[in-house]
């Protein structure tokens, strides 16, 4: 439940926050152009707060659905406007101007990613070396002349510091040209080149999920032996007569090899008492073990209240820290929104041309799920996020669809070349276009997240 609450309260806190971004780069340049806005609203439906402030009086809202928000200008095709006020109405004013209304939203939206970028690398990110664990025979990554220890250095010339840049890289490449050259280091420090080569279909390689799975390769994970670390006082390990130091040997009879598979077999009994073996001081000792029971995600699961014990270094040789002075990360926050936007908008367009899985397209249940994974992460992971998202809001906002400020550039574009207003029954049926488009999306949205959730 703790969880589900997390991921509830980040992401209204995202959504807001990069809607009120968004919908403030409208608010700003309208009136510095001197159209008069008439309310600034995040959320949809009812109003749950209003006031209305300023010199120049405009009312603030928070309505109860936060999927979204407006900004209302005053246009006398929505009512009458006194003849003092008509010249500060939106459709008075020419195309461009309207046009650079218009676009300060999406450009807000571009901004905030640079400043997330920004603060994430001034304050520093803790992230993940592309090193390779393993190597699937008869794979993709094997053909290629990939092995195990391998570390990533670049993918097409493009330098991969991180586990997510090789991914992002990676996928850029595959996808569009289903082979691309990989630069690595080996364990023994030579630098080669190999030319990684999928045939067939590469749809599956854009899906959700392990990308390095379906290329034949795990990425390097730390093995932790079964040492236990720090006893919970009150826990059946304590109890039991475990003391931290112990190294795990077996369990009934049955060797442990490492941390990961003694956690699933203490889960996996919750209240049964077995036999373990344990190394101690050197000596090996027999002793009864009580699991204990605990509810965990509605799901009854055993647990004995111990920690494991974790190597200072364990981590040295793959974790990076991405850390640079405010100028430095100034144009490195640049240099990141820029490639997340032109990944975002390639990938788009093969979703369209169809060379990549429309799974992709994410609804409000998994956006949730990333953004508590995120916040609960840390101060850079949900940085991150930010970024990402808002740079997608400002492109799908540009996209030509009469409902969004794509759509209504475009009205404008048209009105410059034809000479006169779009008419009327066109905007009509335009709208009606795009509410049915939108809901297409957002219908296809919720499907992909509820099968993601039911697997």
């Amino acid at each position: 439940m703790s969880e589900i609450l997390t991921s509830l309260l980040a992401f209204v806190v995202a959504l807001s926050l990069l809607v009120a971004i968004h919908e403030y780069g409208h608010f700003w340049v309208a009136r510095r152009l001197g159209v008069r806005v008439l309310r600034f609203c995040i959320g949809f439906g009812k109003p749950i707060w209003s006031r209305v402030a300023g010199r120049d009086p405009v009312e603030y809202a928070v309505a109860a659905i936060p999927l979204g928000g407006y900004v209302k200008l005053l246009d006398e095709r929505e009512g009458p406007v006194p003849a003092d006020q008509r010249h500060r109405a939106f459709n008075r004013q020419s195309p461009l101007r309207r046009i650079a209304i218009l676009l300060a939203g999406p450009a807000f939206n571009f901004l905030f990613a640079i400043l997330a970028y920004w603060l994430m690398f001034v304050n520093g990110v803790t992230a993940v070396k592309p090193l390779i664990g393993a190597v699937y025979p008869e794979s993709y990554a094997a053909t290629a002349g990939l092995r195990a220890e391998d570390e990533m250095l670049a993918v097409a010339g493009r330098t991969t510091r991180t586990v997510m840049d090789a991914q992002l890289a990676l996928i850029d490449n595959l996808v569009s040209a289903g082979q691309t050259s990989i630069e690595v280091r080996g364990a023994d420090g030579e630098v080669r080149t190999v030319q990684l080569v999928v045939d067939g279909d590469r749809r599956p390689l854009s899906e959700p999920g392990d990308l390095f799975g379906r290329l034949g390769l795990k990425i390097w994970r730390p093995v932790l032996a079964p040492l236990l670390g720090e006893l919970d006082p009150g826990g059946t390990a304590a109890a039991s007569g475990l003391k931290s130091g112990d190294l795990i040997i077996a369990a009934e009879g049955e060797p442990v090899e490492e941390w990961g598979a003694w956690v699933e077999y203490v889960r996996s009994r919750p209240g049964e008492t077995v036999s373990i073996e344990v190394l101690r001081d050197g000596t090996r000792q027999t002793l009864d073990l009580t699991i204990g029971s605990v509810i965990d995600d509605e799901a009854r699961v055993g647990r004995i209240g111990a920690g494991v014990r974790v190597p200072e270094d364990l981590y040295d040789r793959v974790l990076t820290v991405q850390r640079f002075g405010p100028l430095a990360a100034a144009g490195e926050a640049a240099s990141r929104t820029w490639q997340m936007t032109g990944l975002t908008i390639r990938m788009l367009y093969r979703m369209i041309t169809g060379d990549v899985s429309p799974k992709n397209i994410s609804g409000p249940i998994n956006i949730a799920q990333v953004a508590g994974h995120t916040a609960s992460a840390g101060l850079g992971s949900f940085l991150r996020f930010l970024a990402i998202v808002s740079i997608s809001l400002g492109i799908l906002n540009l996209l030509p669809i009469p409902m969004l400020d794509g759509g209504q550039i475009a009205y404008q574009i048209a009105e410059i070349l034809k000479g006169s207003p779009v008419s009327e029954r066109a905007q009509l049926i335009g709208q009606q276009v795009g509410i049915l488009m939108l809901l297409l999306l957002m219908s296809f949205a919720f499907y992909n997240d509820i099968s993601r959730l039911t697997g």
